[in-house]
């Protein structure tokens, strides 16, 4: 017995780990994407009935679908792009040597801290435009009151976004600031020597350098900004007039609201295959990157 335990000792401790993975993620996706193509309506209180490619089909020329994914790439296009210009230029500066350097990097890291959706519902009453601070602050600059995320325009999603970046870019700060820590001090000696101005130090020896970290960041922030749920939902629940509503919120609703459960199976198959075509995409560009310094 010792012996045979000996001799697959390593599968054995790989088993374990192999069959958490297949119970908790393989098996719900292939059970998601069987529904997928099923009609099941727990509002009917019906057996799922095979449908094929129908609950596609109609998705792919649902408008409101449509929009959601428009409102998704708004949403998370603005966000990657600001946190990762943010996080880079923060985690320059607490990559200086400053007094306070290490209360100012403790205090940044608090937003990452909080729970999403209580830092939705502190904004939400922040902003809320009769009693909320939002207002306060916009009468004593001598404005007039803004709705903020109560109204159907842009500036819903605008406030949203603002969330997002408040919250998680510390979070690309943090990923960069570690990358920053690993190149060697040897190029910015030379440049030094050599009487280079920071600008050109920043852009031809830091940013180089720490572009296979910012682009694991980005990949991070893109994979987790796509799926953004529980922020818009403890503010606006995609809201008003579905003019915040993203591709989670409208699989949410058709699945737990409308009882849809076949037409929310298949939006989060197509929401599946984007992601993973981003995250394959990103993977490419990063290898690229690594290859060319």
């Amino acid at each position: 017995m010792k012996q045979w335990i000996d001799k697959h000792l390593r599968a054995i401790f790989v088993t374990p780990s192999i069959l958490f993975i297949l119970l908790m993620i393989v098996v719900p996706l292939v059970y998601n994407f069987a529904m997928s193509f099923t009609d099941w309506q727990m509002s009917a209180i019906k057996a799922p009935k095979l449908t094929g490619l129908a609950n596609y089909t109609e998705v792919l020329k649902d408008a409101r679908f449509l929009h959601s994914v428009g409102r998704t790439i708004v949403f998370s296009g603005i966000a990657i792009v600001l946190e990762t210009v943010l996080g880079v230029a923060l985690a320059v500066l607490i990559n200086r040597e400053f007094r306070g350097r290490r209360l100012v990097q403790a205090l940044m890291l608090l937003p990452v801290v909080a729970t999403p959706v209580a830092m939705g519902m502190v904004w939400n009453l922040m902003l809320e435009p009769s009693i909320g601070i939002g207002n306060v602050i916009v009468k004593a600059l001598g404005m007039r009151p803004r709705a903020f995320l109560s109204t159907t325009s842009f500036e819903s999603m605008f406030w949203l976004i603002m969330i997002d970046v408040w919250e998680w870019t510390p979070m690309v700060m943090l990923m960069v600031y570690g990358g920053l820590m690993t190149i060697p001090q040897d190029p910015y000696e030379s440049a030094r020597i050599d009487g280079a101005g920071r600008w050109k130090v920043f852009t031809r020896i830091t940013l180089p350098l720490a572009s296979p970290t910012i682009l694991i960041a980005m990949l991070m922030r893109l994979i987790d900004v796509v799926k953004t749920y529980d922020i818009i939902y403890a503010t606006t629940g995609g809201g008003p007039s579905f003019a915040t509503e993203t591709i989670n919120i409208y699989g949410y609703l058709n699945m737990f609201s409308y009882y849809r459960f076949g037409k929310a199976a298949a939006i989060s198959v197509l929401f599946f295959i984007v992601v993973m075509a981003i995250g394959c995409g990103f993977l490419r560009v990063k290898s690229r990157v690594e290859v060319e310094y």
